[in-house]
């Protein structure tokens, strides 16, 4: 019988693996059903509604104008005091906005655009099966130490590596399996929100390439993400491993970190978190801003100064922790005695 089909086999039947994914699946459902739920298309009526909303806006600057205007003539006239710089020395300066400064755009509902919207949501997308990944992957293998199985298996496929490869190797199948398919459906299910509460216009082969591209961006992030899992309860033998560890780097090392470099004044606290590179790998690029900071240009306007990750050094990062901590995972198994 194949090790892999026997791994991957199992890798399904596990409770836990279902109930991670399903828990992973309704909260994607709910957030595409939030989504339909929050946006509707926009025609004549919501115009015609936006345009009197704004119209209404408008009313009640030029009244609430006109009556300053008039309080202000009135003081100055009778000689109160009224509170200083309330108005201005000239009345007449107490004018309403003109007309077209108020805008009929801004009452308009929300609406999907399908164009500019759907790639916003591949992060939450890769976030969640991220995390499945990560949780299913330390349990896959934790659990297997921690009962007893993998001394079991290595009586029948005594190499080591081979044993521990092949169940990473069903782990990954099942990752990308599921990411496809899930994708498939995610897709199709903001398809049918743009076509109901939304557009779906000046879709093109160039927009369909772009999505595209950050989907396998994100498909490689979950693939990291259940690797990671995977490799660090197999080095402590232990899911608790894997999930500790990813409490302790998110809620204390995170948090720590961003403490510290805030004390120690450093320039660019994002650019020591986490996040900030699974950000910059998913959207191509993250701009970072130091607001304490002030660069004058030609016109006297001051900007901030910027730092700009791109996925590339997001790449180095994932790269070598991965290389680093799966490596450690390997070395580890060959060397250790089963027990």
């Amino acid at each position: 019988m194949s090790l892999y089909r026997t791994e991957l086999r199992r890798l399904g039947k596990r409770r836990f693996t279902r109930w991670a994914t399903l828990l992973g699946l309704l909260v994607l459902a709910a957030v595409l059903a939030g989504i339909f739920v929050t946006n509707e298309k926009i025609g004549p009526e919501q115009r015609a509604r936006a345009e009197r909303k704004a119209e209404q806006q408008y009313q009640e600057q030029a009244r609430w104008a006109e009556e300053e205007r008039a309080a202000c003539t009135q003081a100055k006239t009778s000689g109160q005091n009224a509170p200083q710089g309330r108005y201005p020395e000239d009345c007449a300066m107490i004018q309403p906005p003109d007309r077209e400064s108020i805008e009929a755009k801004w009452y308009l509902p929300s609406t999907f655009d399908f164009r500019d919207r759907f790639e916003e949501t591949i992060i939450p997308f890769t976030g969640i099966l991220a995390m499945i990944g990560f949780v299913v992957g330390a349990s896959f293998v934790g659990a297997e130490w921690s009962t007893g199985g993998m001394m079991n298996l290595l009586l029948w496929r005594p190499k080591r590596l081979t044993v521990l490869l092949t169940k990473l190797a069903a782990l990954l199948t099942g990752a990308v399996g599921l990411t496809v398919v899930t994708a498939a459906l995610w897709t199709v299910g903001f398809w049918i929100v743009g076509t109901m509460r939304g557009s779906t216009a000046k879709m093109t082969a160039g927009v369909w390439q772009s999505f595209g591209l950050t989907g396998l961006r994100g498909l490689l992030l979950i693939v990291v993400a259940a690797t990671l899992g995977f490799a660090i309860a197999s080095l402590g033998r232990h899911t608790a491993m894997a999930l500790g560890g990813a409490i302790g780097v998110v809620a204390v090392g995170q948090f720590g970190v961003g403490v510290l470099m805030g004390m120690a004044g450093a320039k660019f606290i994002e650019a020591w978190l986490l996040p900030t590179y699974a950000m910059a790998w998913l959207q191509k690029k993250v701009i970072l801003e130091n607001y304490d900071s002030c660069n004058a240009n030609y016109y006297g306007e001051c900007k901030p100064d910027t730092l700009e990750l791109t996925w590339q050094h997001s790449s180095i990062l994932l790269g070598v922790g991965l290389v680093v901590i799966l490596g450690a995972a390997l070395i580890n198994m060959r060397r250790r005695d089963i027990a």
